[in-house]
């Protein structure tokens, strides 16, 4: 089991479904994650109530990852909290499926603006901040998707490639 003691975890979408495991990971392996949700409040306030025994660790944040001044705000925020963001999960996704012929604008922007748009956000706010201190790690949660393409899902795929493509030129 890996240790992250003494290391700040950002896990976006990571109240629900996959981060929702992310974070019990990282929280497990004494990180101090602050998972991020942009909808729901119950749900996220039940996710934090169910994770009590995390409570000095966990920290539950509410904010659109596809709204640049707000993943600035955000980040403003948890730099003045704490010293040091070691590493940044892109979980963040939505799905609005429809057939290519009839996908409305608002299906294609929506995914776009969460899955694309939302991690080049977060991780421009966090390179900014890990090259100042020297260290971070970036991880960008894709798709099969983004490789092969999936039937319903143009807006999700595309996004999904454009992640993968985003993660290798930063990475650059």
């Amino acid at each position: 089991i890996m240790d992250f003691s003494n290391q700040v975890v950002i896990v976006t979408g990571g109240t629900r479904g996959i981060g929702s495991g992310i974070t019990q990971a990282f929280l497990k392996a004494n990180a101090t994650v602050i998972a991020t949700y942009a909808h729901n409040d119950e749900k996220a306030s039940l996710f934090k109530t169910g994770l009590s025994e995390f409570k000095d660790k966990l920290i539950i944040k509410k904010f659109d990852v596809s709204l640049r001044e707000q993943c600035e705000v955000f980040f403003n925020e948890i730099t003045l909290q704490f010293e040091q963001i070691h590493v940044l999960v892109n979980n963040s996704g939505i799905r609005k499926d429809n057939l290519g012929a009839v996908m409305t604008e608002q299906e294609w922007d929506s995914v776009i603006d969460v899955n694309l748009k939302g991690t080049f956000n977060m991780s421009q706010q966090a390179i900014l901040h890990m090259m100042k201190t020297r260290y971070g790690r970036i991880i960008n949660m894709s798709s099969v998707g983004g490789s092969i393409g999936i039937a319903g899902q143009a807006n999700y795929a595309a996004s999904k490639a454009g992640q993968i493509a985003l993660s290798k030129s930063l990475s650059k």
